[in-house]
């Protein structure tokens, strides 16, 4: 485990680390069981997903009347979190997430645009067959490096038929920063989410998305697991513009209750057309990988801990 973190991480989230010098000894692991448990779990979901993806097919297949609905949301990203739609067969998608520093500094750091906090994470997706995606991005933040996957299980039909949507995402992070740590993999943490969606007219969507983290190594104040959901909404204002709201609440606590996550809370202005997505916000996270949300943030609204953030999402078709 790193003994500290990145300069460009903004000084708030340093409680992250309580123990600053902490060596490998001082770590809570549960290494073996606890990937165990992760990987089985993923592989139980993986061999589910064909099975209810062909049910579905079979339903959609039994009425041609049962056309599919529009999609929920205009990306892949909503907001501070990911959104229920895979992108059509043979799509590549560009991602660059940006979070400036927090605004509590006012002019002196011009609301956090000019801080030192900034994190990044460009990343790549792709859609190789109808329903999944799959992809890899870079992290500024402990240069995390993370692989990514997501399958629509359900789609939403119009009329009678199939009344939302369902996804599974779920990713591995490995944080390929210089760090005492004992095994590699004691670098990797998972992040597993179904998301269920439903577009309730040509304006309003809504998701809701219980999710489940896993870090193999944590410090012994932390819990190395953590259940959460989150709640997303999107209210189409024009032809290219939309209002998003994410709130994200975790469920468990730490060992030390005052290390316990603050739930996260974003407001959006997306502008979006058929091959770009725009969407900028205030948010009080500024990790951008969701485990580390989850697990990690300290960050409150009411002491003005938020900051402004923004996503660009850029489609190819091939």
């Amino acid at each position: 485990m790193p003994t500290s973190y990145s300069s460009g991480y903004n000084k708030a989230l340093l409680t992250i680390n309580p123990k600053p010098n902490a060596t490998q000894n001082d770590m809570k692991t549960n290494q073996l069981t606890g990937s165990m448990k992760v990987v089985s779990f993923l592989i139980l979901l993986m061999l589910s997903l064909p099975a209810l993806a062909q049910d579905q097919n079979q339903e959609e297949a039994k009425s041609s009347t049962k056309e599919l609905a529009r999609p929920a949301f205009e990306s892949a990203l909503l907001g501070e979190m990911q959104s229920v739609m895979v992108q059509t067969p043979k799509t590549l998608e560009w991602d660059f997430q940006h979070r400036f520093g927090t605004v509590e500094n006012g002019l002196t750091d011009f609301y956090g645009i000019y801080a030192p906090g900034a994190n990044i994470r460009m990343g790549l997706t792709y859609t190789p067959m109808d329903r999944l995606a799959v992809g890899i991005g870079l992290t500024r933040n402990k240069m995390a490096l993370d692989l990514n996957a997501k399958y629509a299980i359900f789609r939403q039909t119009k009329e009678q038929g199939m009344p939302v949507s369902v996804s599974y995402y779920g990713n591995v992070v490995a944080n390929t920063q210089a760090g005492n740590y004992k095994e590699e993999l004691h670098r990797l943490s998972f992040y597993n989410e179904l998301i269920i969606a439903r577009r309730i007219n040509s304006k309003i969507s809504v998701q809701i998305s219980p999710s489940f983290t896993h870090y193999n190594a944590v410090d012994t104040l932390y819990s190395n697991d953590m259940f959460a959901v989150g709640i997303g909404a999107r209210y189409k204002f024009s032809a290219q513009s939309s209002i998003i709201i994410n709130y994200v609440q975790p469920l468990m606590s730490h060992k030390d209750s005052k290390l316990n996550p603050e739930p996260g809370l974003a407001i959006c202005w997306e502008i979006a057309t058929s091959a770009h997505a725009f969407q900028i916000f205030f948010s009080n996270y500024q990790g951008i990988l969701p485990q580390e949300n989850v697990m990690y943030n300290k960050l409150k609204w009411g002491e003005s801990q938020f900051l402004m953030g923004f996503n660009i999402t850029r489609l190819w078709n091939f």
